[in-house]
């Protein structure tokens, strides 16, 4: 073989969403932030991202996490999620499997009964506390970077569903979060497709109709996912994140769930203490508690705590030939999705 490049990868889920973890300790972007590599990634040179997300080494039902060494003394790591269409600042599921990966293979030890760490990452500082016993982690619970509403019932006009309410929210990325009902569905694995196409219709819908930009991290200033949401019950929401160019996700959603407790924080729905159970499309459940309210700025804000589970299932290790044609990768829409075109 006469791979140029070559990469450790650990194969890795959470509650179902895959967020496979790249080990290989020599790689590092430019930057003096996670946030200054992550706009690296996304404005300068993709092609890392490019590299292990698309096909042929890649797919689209799947995040992959870079890890990078720490940028302030107080994190142990920092990553960057690698998505279909661009880096991510934050992913409640991937801290999840990052965590799971580092204290399984010993990257960092592991101590038991309960190892707490500091992840760095472009939305802030993720403090982690992993329930381990007999050599591996069993719940891991992530203390979520602040967040906090911008617009509660935002209406927008659409030529396909007439008029939406949407609440703008901040739980790591920003979300539209859409109460399911309003596109004439409900969120169950059969609807999937439809869900999919209705998601990615409003997220590009919100993309031209809307400005996002974090307060105090002005480089955040779009828009990641939709999420569609219906409540079953006084303490329990299912969740439908839809990501593009054409997915949902298959965890409960960290940072949607964040975004969504803020949303049910500022209605005076939660308050502090209060836990709720998010269930993906899929039946598996993060546990949500409303752990601080605090302000960021002149703006009402809170900390949560979501709790999940994550797996490593495999390890793999993958180069780059000079001579493959497809060292840029590819997607075709069969499989990626309607916005495909969006990401080539």
């Amino acid at each position: 073989m006469r791979w140029k490049k070559t990469l450790q990868i650990v194969d890795a889920h959470c509650e179902g969403e895959i967020g496979k973890v790249i080990t290989s300790t020599t790689l590092d972007v430019p930057g003096s932030t996670v946030l200054d590599k992550l706009v690296y990634i996304n404005e300068v040179d993709d092609s890392i991202r490019r590299l292990v997300a698309f096909e042929p080494r890649g797919f689209a039902q799947m995040s992959v996490n870079l890890l990078l060494p720490p940028t302030r003394p107080d994190a142990d790591a920092g990553f960057i999620v690698l998505q279909s269409d661009r880096a991510h600042p934050m992913s409640g599921s991937n801290a999840i499997c990052v965590s799971t990966v580092l204290l399984e293979t010993g990257m960092i030890e592991m101590k038991e009964p309960e190892t707490v760490l500091r992840l760095d990452t472009a939305a802030g500082l993720i403090t982690v506390t992993a329930a381990c016993g007999d050599g591996r982690v069993s719940a891991v619970s992530l203390d979520m970077p602040a967040s906090f509403v911008q617009d509660l019932d935002r209406e927008i006009d659409t030529a396909e569903f007439g008029k939406i309410k949407v609440d703008v929210a901040f739980g790591g990325c920003f979300y539209g979060l859409i109460d399911v009902h309003q596109v004439g569905l409900t969120i169950e694995p059969e609807n999937a497709s439809a869900l999919v196409r209705a998601g990615t219709y409003l997220l590009t819908e919100l993309e031209e109709k809307v400005k996002v930009q974090h307060p105090e991290l002005p480089q955040i200033n779009y828009f990641s996912y939709v999420m569609f949401r219906q409540m079953e019950g006084d303490r329990q929401v299912r969740t439908c994140t839809v990501l593009k160019p054409g997915r949902v996700d298959r965890s409960p959603c960290g940072t949607g769930s964040s975004a969504n407790l803020a949303s049910l924080h500022a209605r005076g729905i939660a308050k502090k203490g209060d836990v709720f159970t998010s269930r993906s499309i899929i039946g598996s459940t993060f546990r949500v508690e409303l752990k601080e309210e605090i302000a960021i700025g002149a703006r009402a804000a809170i900390i949560p705590r979501v709790t999940g589970r994550g797996w490593i299932y495999g390890f793999s290790q993958i180069g780059l030939d000079p001579t493959d044609p497809f060292r840029r990768g590819f997607a075709l829409s069969d499989t990626w999705g309607p916005y495909v075109h969006e990401i080539l």
